[in-house]
């Protein structure tokens, strides 16, 4: 990939490599131009690594009256389960009900959802009685419970599918690079003509040329906006949401459970993801990007209260395996508050020709690339070619898989990493105690998904420290081995590379 950065000329570099960057890579590669997308980090660091784990409408959307947002998100949902059955499945979600009005209220408004996702649509929903609803939740609340709505979305992985992203980019020709800064922009008579980018781990310098960049950096947005135009308005406002990681014992059955009103009206889920359960999120307006940020205490706080309401057994700070953090990239609106402001994605054009998209959410990131790469041909004077992705099966695809499997997220890569372990018996060693990811997948993250630090197999590749932070830091030294080994690297930079893991990892602990 670095030696492809010799190539005299790109068509489009995509800048950011998240949701966003990644889909809009895999449109542009597919549709045949020459495409170049830089991440500053790994890809899927901030954002794109830190959501619910839903490819979902949005029900509270369809509240607020959005029905435009809901329709296309539940097209997009229908598109990703058919063109990666192995990373997106349907799980069921139950809306408990304690009052005698929210059986109508919430059967009308499923109805409508149902209906908005057309024949992409995946179950009818369903009125359930007080005791199909404890069948289905063991766990739930049972005082005043008269019974319950169920519905269903999608559920996947979505650094697991950010990676899937880059696999299938490079399978349509691009080229992709992390740990590849954008340190500024290139211009020539006050158009841009590329970017200067700096390898962070080499410290090697590149001047790259395009015919059309795109920001595609989320919540850094606004930097890059800013170095092309001085004057430029912060068009980003971030809001920050945590999860809180559980035992499945809160959750033993594969049905999730919407809290559709909280006392700051959102929405919050309890959901079983990879033998876990995950609550969230939260919205907690922030001042300033990061790509590490904090879980606040009330934000804690406010979850584990509202979890209480609907579980049997109250949650504690004590049951906690892990807590993440992430940052919504919201679009500035007067007077608003964070959790009123749409989640639609916006694309600008500066007067020197610099594109940037922002916004929008992981179940839209196809159409959202589909809209940048169609601006960027008329602004670039690309050849038009016209879209391909609403069909195009991503890196991996396989039907019929059994999605409790965690192999299945690899789809047809699995065959390959069970070759490596039956070619060296000692590649099945787990890397950590009541997870299922071995030392194999490791070796595989490093030689075809360019993981390249302890953080980015642990967090990312594989999903540790995400589902116990404690375990997760225990397993750092094996994986720093096992890195050291692929990668031909020192003891020293072992060393250093367990010591910024434990350092990030410190965040996730409760």
């Amino acid at each position: 990939m670095i030696q492809d950065l010799d190539r005299d000329y790109w068509d489009i570099i995509i800048v950011g490599g998240g949701a966003t960057g990644l889909g809009a890579a895999v449109d542009a590669a597919s549709r045949g131009y020459k495409t170049l997308l830089l991440e500053q980090h790994d890809f899927a660091k901030a954002t794109s690594s830190r959501s619910t784990k839903l490819i979902h409408g949005g029900l509270r959307y369809l509240q607020q009256g959005n029905i435009g947002l809901v329709t296309e998100a539940l097209r997009e949902r229908g598109l990703l389960c058919d063109n990666a059955p192995h990373l997106v499945h349907h799980m069921s979600f139950l809306v408990p009900l304690y009052h005698w009005w929210e059986g109508p209220f919430y059967g009308i408004g499923l109805k409508v959802y149902d209906l908005l996702a057309g024949e992409l649509g995946l179950e009818p929903s369903r009125h359930l009685s007080r005791k199909q609803t404890l069948q289905a939740i063991p766990t739930i609340e049972r005082e005043g419970l008269r019974g319950g709505a169920l519905y269903y979305d999608g559920q996947f992985d979505d650094a697991r599918l950010a990676i899937t992203l880059a696999q299938t980019a490079v399978d349509q020709g691009a080229t992709l690079l992390n740990y590849m800064q954008v340190t500024s922009l290139l211009k020539k008579k006050g158009l841009i003509e590329g970017v200067r980018a700096t390898d962070l781990e080499t410290g090697t310098h590149y001047n790259l040329k395009a015919k059309v960049v795109i920001n595609a950096t989320g919540i850094f947005s606004d930097h890059l906006r800013k170095a092309d135009d001085k004057k430029a308005k912060t068009m980003m406002e971030p809001s920050q949401g945590i999860h809180l990681v559980l035992p499945a014992s809160f959750l033993p059955r594969n049905t999730a459970i919407l809290v559709p009103h909280t006392d700051d009206e959102r929405v919050i889920f309890l959901v079983p993801w990879h033998g876990r359960v995950l609550i969230g999120t939260t919205d907690t307006p922030v001042k300033k990007a990061s790509l590490e940020p904090l879980p606040l205490k009330k934000e804690i706080e406010f979850l584990l209260k509202h979890a209480a309401r609907y579980l049997e057994k109250d949650p504690t700070r004590e049951d906690i395996l892990s807590i993440y953090a992430g940052q919504r990239p919201l679009i500035k609106a007067e007077g608003k508050s964070t959790a009123a402001l749409s989640r639609d994605h916006v694309i600008t054009i500066s007067k020197s020709g610099f594109i940037t998209i922002a916004g929008g959410k992981w179940t839209t990131y196809r159409k959202m690339g589909e809209d940048v790469i169609n601006k960027a041909i008329s602004v670039g004077g690309l050849p038009f070619r016209a879209c391909i992705t609403a069909k195009l099966h991503l890196h991996g695809y396989q039907k019929g898989l059994d999605l409790a499997d965690h192999w299945s997220l690899y789809g047809t890569d699995a065959k390959e990493i069970k070759r490596l372990i039956r070619n060296n018996k000692k590649l099945s060693e787990i890397i950590a105690p009541h997870l299922p990811y071995c030392a194999a997948e490791v070796v595989w993250a490093v030689r075809h998904e360019m993981a390249r630090s302890v953080e980015d197999v642990l967090a990312r590749r594989t999903r540790t420290l995400f589902l116990d932070a404690k375990a997760a830091i225990e397993a750092a030294p094996f994986v720093a081995r096992i890195l050291a080994k692929e990668l031909k690297k020192s003891a020293a930079w072992q060393k250093k590379q367990i010591q910024e893991f434990k350092r990030v990892a410190q965040n996730y602990l409760p």
